[in-house]
This record gives structure tokens, C-alpha cells and sequence, in this order.
């Protein structure tokens, strides 16, 4: 199907939005101008040029009280020969063991099969991103890379798609304060789907007698957003060290309900700061999720964490929805541990 054919996916891309690395979820999300580690490969992945060893890092969360899995799993190393750094990031969210009961009720009699349970099988739906990155340093102020992104959705054996899109980042370092921009999707998502209708077995007599058809695959396409930060560090004393970071996400999906925004552009704010002792303990706090509810009004999700660096590991703590309408669906957990290799250059 061409392009002209398809349509916008609004939230196409959000499965991604919980990221990667605690220490984020801690500050808000509060990362495009902060990350300076593997991380940096979603965040903004100009901040990987800011990166002096290897790292690997692997992360899980959950959301919705456990229902929704995410992993995440990333490695990055600076190049030798070229003042350059190359990463790779896989993202894994789904939800598993799903019972597929399309085989278990016996439509002729209108009740389930006998030995119900001999027709009923699992499944997952699942969402998955493959990240392939590269950064550089202009000079001491300025860096710059380029994320090439590669999707896939899985709806068990019912469906699938594809997709492909291009990240790009800046970070410019200034006396004041550091300045990162991140632009997602800049060629626009592309998303093919494929949708295997003998999966529905005879339903397809179901969907004509209420004047529907089986589902069928469809192109989509996701627009291009953009991610502004600032961070500023604050040197308390010789073992305090003070951060602090805003972002705004914007967006041109016509984000209406709940968000902030301009016509077709929505905006959605991002605060954070963190305190660390001695490089080796950090306290964070944020501010995410600025929302307009019509039944609760105005709200905003706080987050916290906590950070732990064990000589060449760091493990990292987040939480996040312990207030307001969000409560309502569930905490949501990121535990994330990085292990930094020797030094290379």
C-alpha cells in the first residue's frame, strides 16, 4: 500500500515513551540535555559522544500492577580509531500469556467446548524496537548523532508490523547551562502491517452477521516530535553536587484530550533534580505527566529515585505514579544496572 494510502498513527509510537535507565524515571524524564551515558541512545543521542568507556546497561519495569512488562538492554562503545561512539538498544514491552479462547466455545450448542481447556493456547502481544547508534564531538561545545530505528509489533499469531524511522540529537555545552534537542521519527515512522485472517478460523460468518469484515493489514505512519532540554549541575562543595534539568516534549499529533496545547501541537513538560554525594549516592525527584483530567482537573505525577555506583556498576531506582488520577492505574517500578568497562581512551 503507498504512503498516500496510509493513515497517522496517533500514539504509534509510545511504547517507547518509558525509555531507558531508572536514573531518568527518577528525574521526570527530565533526560535531553542530562544523559551522557548508553542511555543517551534514546534520550538524545548526542550525549553518547560524551562517553569515555564501554558500557553495558540492562533495565526492567512494569506498569498496570505487573501486567505490562519492559525490558531494555543496551551496549555502547567508543570508537579507537575515530572520535566517535557507536550503540546498540533493544525495547521489549508486552504483555504475556494471553489466552486465545477462539477455539474453545462450541458456537453450534452456544457454550464452551468439553475439555475447555484442551482449546485454549497462550500468547503475547508485544512491542519491540531495535536502536542502531552513532555520535560524535563538533568540538568541546557541540555534539551530534543519529539513531537509525528499527520496529516491530507482534499481536501473537494475528497480526504483525514493521516499521523504520531516523532519530537525530544535538547537545551544546555552554558556562550557563547545557541545551540538548532531540528529533524523533525526523523521516516519519513508517509501520506495515500484515494481518493473518485463517487466525480467526470460521469467525469470519461472526463479523458478517453484524455487517463487519475481518481485520486486514493497513500502512501507518507516525509524525516527527521533538524533545527540548536543559540541565545545569550546582557544586554545593567538595562532595555535593546538585542537578537540575527540564524538558518539554512536543508534538504535532493533535494530542487534544488531557495535554497541553496549540492547535494541533501539544506540549508535555518534564522536571527534574538529583543531589549526589561523592559521586556514589543520588537522591532524585520529579515532575512528569502534566494532565487535564475533565472529572479531576488539573494534575501532575511526581517521581523519585535513587542511585548506587559500586566501582565499575551502577544500579539505579525509579518510581513513579504514587499520586493523583495516575494512582489509579497501578505503580510503575524501573530497576536499571549499568556495568562500565575499563577505559579506552
Amino acid at each position: 500500500m503507498a504512503w498516500g494510502q496510509s493513515s497517522q498513527a496517533k500514539y504509534g509510537s509510545d511504547f517507547l515513551s518509558t525509555g531507558g535507565g531508572a536514573r531518568a524515571l527518577g528525574m521526570g524524564g527530565a533526560h535531553a540535555a542530562l544523559a551522557n551515558d548508553v542511555t543517551a541512545a534514546y534520550w538524545n543521542v548526542a550525549g553518547l559522544a560524551d562517553m569515555q568507556q564501554p558500557q553495558i546497561m540492562y533495565m526492567h519495569s512494569e506498569r498496570f500492577s505487573g501486567i505490562v512488562g519492559y525490558d531494555y538492554g543496551a551496549a555502547a562503545m567508543p570508537l579507537k580509531n575515530q572520535d566517535g561512539v557507536l550503540a546498540i538498544s533493544f525495547f521489549r514491552q508486552g504483555v504475556d500469556n494471553i489466552a486465545n479462547t477462539l477455539n474453545a466455545w462450541d458456537r453450534e450448542r452456544d457454550q464452551p467446548k468439553g475439555n475447555v481447556e484442551d482449546y485454549i493456547t497462550r500468547f503475547s502481544a508485544a512491542d519491540m524496537a531495535v536502536f542502531v547508534s552513532y555520535a560524535t564531538q563538533r568540538n568541546e561545545q557541540l555534539s551530534y548523532g543519529a539513531s537509525a530505528k528499527i520496529i516491530h509489533h507482534k499481536l501473537g499469531p494475528f497480526a504483525q508490523a514493521w516499521g523504520y524511522s531516523l532519530d537525530v540529537g544535538a547537545k551544546y555545552k555552554t558556562e550557563i547551562a547545557d541545551f540538548g534537542v532531540s528529533v524523533r521519527d525526523l523521516t516519519t515512522m513508517q509501520k506495515m502491517w500484515d494481518v493473518d485472517q485463517a487466525e480467526f478460523g470460521d469467525y469470519e460468518s461472526q463479523f458478517d452477521s453484524l455487517g463487519a469484515t475481518l481485520p486486514t493489514g493497513q500502512n501507518e505512519y507516525v509524525l516527527p516530535s521533538l524533545k527540548l532540554g536543559a540541565s545545569r549541575p550546582f557544586v554545593i562543595s567538595e562532595d555535593f553536587l546538585v542537578t537540575a534539568a527540564a524538558d518539554v516534549d512536543v508534538l504535532f499529533e493533535n494530542r487534544q484530550a488531557y495535554y497541553i496545547n496549540l492547535g494541533r501541537m501539544s506540549f508535555e513538560p518534564h522536571v527534574g533534580g538529583e543531589v549526589s554525594y561523592k559521586d556514589v549516592i543520588a537522591l532524585r525527584a520529579g515532575l512528569t505527566d502534566f494532565i487535564t483530567d475533565p472529572v479531576s482537573g488539573f494534575s501532575v505525577s511526581p517521581t523519585l529515585g535513587v542511585g548506587l555506583k559500586l566501582s565499575s556498576f551502577v544500579l539505579d531506582y525509579g518510581f513513579a505514579s504514587f499520586a493523583g488520577a495516575s494512582s489509579d492505574l497501578g505503580f510503575t517500578h524501573r530497576i536499571s544496572l549499568r556495568f562500565d568497562i575499563g577505559r579506552l581512551r
